[in-house]
């Protein structure tokens, strides 16, 4: 290789500079250095390799693709190249809006979770292997069509937007829902946890809840389905929009394609929204959880009823019984008064006899003592007054002190005595204030 030299002189200093004056300087420049200076870099290289191999430029080109695609593989050994269906091999460029971009760039197990680097790598293999000067220099023809697919696929693929938009359409990622028949033989979690797994790519709010498993709260469970029955979905159908034409001369047919299209757009948002709730509805038809749920609910709630059933019971019970005491002590109450008036006038009536006795045991003193005269033949007036007296003791004292007045007057018999018992009983009126001096005209 040879070596080439160049000579860089130091460059003036512009009159003026205002160093001059001030500069000042702080050591000594090195004395300069001779080095060679050989042209590089990937163009130099690359005719440097077709110089000493005598290649042409499609022959360099096409050898290292495969340099470059062995290279990837050894790279990228977890990225492995998907089956190629031979029909979709042949697809016209032209028709790239129904092509499966995934399928094309072999990324059908990712999807809608393909990461950008995985599609840029994907995109790289896809290239190296399908580029038109590798197929001719490996004797194909140069059809270049499905080069196109895969260059438009990374087109669409790699722009958030217009992949959003595939995203939105993409019936390779959707899920069927199991029937009834599948799901009772099956396990109605894992089968229906891939269905809303697949939908759930649709939310505008994430982290979509898990459908979770038969020891899930019921507080999760209906999480879940309020989740879903209330989905705020981002989907948008504008990937199926009918092309829009491009000749501003046309502004009429433009603005009815822009309005068919938004129809139309409107009109899958409704199915799909149906189509969605149908889902959830069947699932929720097909959960036991909500069957058992509803069960413990339904248990619950004839706990309730019993327990409140008993209680009013219980309560019933002790209104009667406290019915039945009150009615029952009403009664003897009733019963006692009847008894306690009955004895009252029992006792009444005897009291009411014994002051009759009584009174005739006193008006007979007053005859025992012979009308309080000296002898047993007391005149008229004598008799008179003395009876009058001993009528006048009997209205001034009660029941009692008549009682114990004739207690005292039972047991005498001497007329000198009975008098004195009523003279004294005639001096305790008159001290108790209940008779006058004077009063008492036999028992002065």
């Amino acid at each position: 290789m040879a070596n080439v030299e160049i000579s860089l002189p130091l460059p003036v200093l512009p009159q003026g500079w205002a160093g001059e004056k001030d500069f000042k300087s702080v050591g000594q420049l090195t004395s300069a250095n001779d080095r060679n200076i050989e042209p590089v870099g990937p163009h130099f290289l690359a005719y440097a390799r077709r110089k000493r191999h005598q290649r042409t430029f499609s022959e360099d080109d096409r050898i290292q693709a495969q340099a470059n695609v062995k290279q990837v593989e050894e790279e990228d050994p977890d990225d492995i190249d998907e089956p190629e269906d031979p029909l979709m091999l042949q697809r016209e460029a032209k028709d790239w809006k129904s092509q499966d971009h995934y399928a094309v760039l072999g990324i059908t197990r990712y999807r809608y979770r393909a990461t950008e680097e995985q599609i840029k790598r994907a995109h790289r293999r896809k290239v190296l292997k399908h580029h038109p000067d590798k197929k001719a220099a490996a004797g194909g023809t140069e059809d270049d069509q499905f080069f196109k697919c895969i260059q438009k696929a990374n087109e669409v693929l790699s722009d958030p937007v217009r992949r959003r938009q595939f995203d939105s359409v993409d019936e390779g990622a959707e899920v069927e829902p199991p029937s009834k028949k599948e799901t009772q033989k099956g396990n109605f979690y894992k089968l229906w946890g891939k269905v809303f797994e697949a939908e759930g790519r649709f939310s505008s709010h994430q982290p979509v809840p898990k459908l979770g498993n038969d020891k899930s709260s019921k507080e999760d469970v209906e999480h879940f389905y309020n989740f879903w029955y209330n989905f705020d979905s981002w989907r948008t159908f504008e990937y199926l929009d009918e092309d829009v034409p491009d000749d501003n001369e046309n502004r009429d047919q433009k603005r009815h394609v822009e309005r068919k299209n938004a129809a139309a757009r409107r009109k899958k948002k409704t199915e799909d929204t149906a189509r969605l709730r149908k889902l959830v509805d069947d699932a929720l038809a097909l959960d036991e959880r909500i069957k058992k749920f509803r069960q413990a609910e339904s248990a619950q709630k004839n706990k309730r009823r019993l327990e409140k059933e008993a209680e009013q019971k219980r309560l019933a019970e002790e209104a009667a019984k406290k019915k039945e005491e009150e009615a029952k002590a009403a009664a003897e109450k009733e019963a006692a008064d009847k008894a306690a008036k009955a004895d009252n006038k029992k006792a009444k009536e005897a009291a009411k006899n014994a002051a009759k006795k009584n009174k005739r045991v006193v008006r007979g003193a007053v005859k025992d003592a012979h009308y309080f005269h000296s002898s047993a033949d007391a005149p008229a007036a004598q008799v008179e007054s003395a009876l009058n007296d001993g009528d006048l003791i009997i209205t001034k004292i009660d029941n009692e002190e008549l009682a114990t007045l004739t207690s005292k007057l039972n047991a005498e018999k001497d007329a000198g005595k009975i008098k004195q018992i009523f003279q004294e009983e005639a001096k305790r009126l008159i001290g108790a204030g209940k008779a006058t001096e004077g009063e008492f005209k036999s028992l002065a």
